[in-house]
């Protein structure tokens, strides 16, 4: 059973800087597909990012502004977020899918088998 909690979320102006982590336990972190997913209220949870092995993939919408990076040594899994807006303001969750890599990174919420709880981030205008 893998386990993800996810830590760094807060309350920033917009143009900030956040740092999220998600520290994972139980199985082979290196082996997963690791991703961003995040959820305004009243909306759907949306992909953000994903990481393999020297692949990663962004949404348009934070393209630029948002870096995804993992390391391995310390399961953990880290979403730096620049230049926020408010329309970055969500619940931000951390995802881990273990199948193999096909060449395209997943990014629909139902491809990945393990979630963390979420880390509100609020951005203020």
């Amino acid at each position: 059973q893998v386990r993800l909690v996810e830590s760094g979320g807060a309350l920033v102006q917009a143009g900030g800087s956040l740092r999220l982590s998600c520290a994972a336990s139980g199985g082979t972190f290196s082996r997963y597909i690791m991703g961003w997913f995040r959820q305004a209220p009243g909306k759907e949870r949306e992909f953000v990012t994903a990481i393999t092995s020297g692949r990663t993939d962004y949404a348009d919408s934070v393209k630029g502004r948002f870096t995804i990076d993992r390391d391995n040594a310390k399961n953990t899994v880290y979403l730096q977020m620049n230049s926020l807006k408010p329309e970055d303001t969500a619940v931000y969750y951390c995802a881990a899918d273990r199948t193999a890599y096909t060449g395209r990174l997943p990014t629909t919420p139902s491809a990945y088998e393990y979630w963390g709880r979420g880390t509100q981030v609020t951005v203020s205008s």
